[in-house]
């Protein structure tokens, strides 16, 4: 069930379209800092409680990162969970037709599950502008996330957070939980920073060495078979879900959702938890693991250079202007949180505490929980 509350949300559209088997759905959280923003995707099991979630949660990324931007976000219900690209075609042109009122105006799209540049094309064209979405082709003006922006963005605030320790990267180990487009980029980047890549997990297995595993071998790796437990220096293959235990200095989580439980929090050995993925853990295991000594860098704070790269490509910048922004504001804001973390809190809660206030500065209908306006 969809909660209701002094934020939001504005808006929940459900659409159909009987006869091409659409049924979809866009949940416009708010927009008081600018049109909703937030990805598509495209499953057979979304619903609209999920969506709006989601939209939630990119209502608090943007706030945080200070961007003109507000949460929203669509999903698509599809027949299969790996849809043909004609299928994809048919759906998103169908759901562009049902919701191109609300956009750009209210809404602008993204990629999100099934969905990536070519039904962003098709979304665009639908609605007759290149503001409507963003993560569209080159040719169309996109800046696809090819470039690493969300690895990007997670190096520094992993960066960041080993200052704040005192931790030297050139001498930390670092785990890697998923190897895809986040983690391959936060993989690079460390280690181009001097950190070892001691292990790295993917959907196969996890490959393991205390001296280190080699990045270009990875990616050897994972380009000829498809997976890291392709790699064929000096490692141990394990079971991929160990790499939460693993004795490392860093761990970046970069895949699933909801990957350390709470009867699994005194296996973590790592200092620092920086999260690339989305809700990796709940709020109750965070702070747990920070109870035990550890550093989380909660995944709004970490992973919003997907959405300050978006924001760049809306303003037709270009691909020096996006990486530029993404350090600057990650940089900072994760400083600030870490900062204020002692005075609001957790680190979650602190982020969460900055997010509010930059939102109520400008949103002049919210009310904040302290005012106890919760609709029912």
């Amino acid at each position: 069930m969809v909660e209701y509350d002094g934020y939001g949300p504005e808006k929940i559209i459900q659409v159909y379209n009987p006869k091409v088997g659409l049924r979809g759905f866009l949940v416009i959280d708010n927009t008081a800092l600018g049109p909703g923003k937030g990805g598509i995707r495209m499953t057979s099991t979304v619903t609209v409680d999920e969506v709006a979630k989601l939209a939630r949660a990119m209502t608090w990324k943007c706030a945080l990162a200070e961007l003109p931007f507000g949460g929203a976000k669509s999903g698509i219900q599809c027949d299969s969970d790996m849809p043909s690209k004609e299928r994809k075609a048919e759906l998103m042109k169908a759901f562009a037709e049902r919701v191109e009122t609300f956009v750009p105006e209210k809404y602008v799209a993204a990629p999100d599950m099934n969905v990536g540049e070519d039904e962003m094309r098709i979304f665009s064209e639908t609605v007759g502008t290149k503001k409507a979405c963003t993560g569209k082709p080159k040719d169309m003006g996109g800046l696809p996330h090819e470039l690493g922006s969300t690895g990007f963005g997670v190096f520094h605030a992993t960066k960041v957070a080993a200052e704040h320790t005192g931790m030297d990267l050139a001498d930390a180990s670092v785990a890697i939980e998923g190897f895809g487009n986040v983690g391959s980029f936060v993989g690079k980047f460390l280690s181009e920073e001097g950190a070892r890549l001691a292990g790295i997990s993917d959907i196969k297995g996890l490959m393991y060495s205390k001296d280190g595993l080699e990045y270009d071998g990875l990616m050897d790796a994972v380009k000829k078979t498809g997976s890291v437990t392709g790699y064929k220096g000096k490692a141990e293959k394990m079971e991929r879900h160990s790499i939460i235990g693993l004795d490392v200095d860093i761990l970046v989580t970069a895949a699933v959702p909801d990957l350390v439980k709470m009867h699994e929090v005194p296996q973590v050995k790592a200092k620092i938890i920086s999260q690339g993925s989305n809700i990796p853990m709940t709020r109750e295991v965070e702070e747990r693991l920070a109870d035990a000594g550890k550093l989380v860098v909660p995944d709004f704070v970490a992973n919003a250079g997907g959405v300050i790269s978006s924001y760049v490509e809306f303003i037709e910048g270009t691909e020096k202007e996006m990486f530029e922004m993404i350090e600057k504001k990650i940089t900072e804001n994760t400083k600030y949180v870490l900062e204020h973390a002692r005075d609001r809190g957790y680190t979650r809660r602190a982020a969460m505490s900055i997010a509010k206030d930059r939102l109520l500065k400008k949103c002049t209908w919210c009310v904040p929980e302290h005012e106890n306006n919760k609709v029912r």
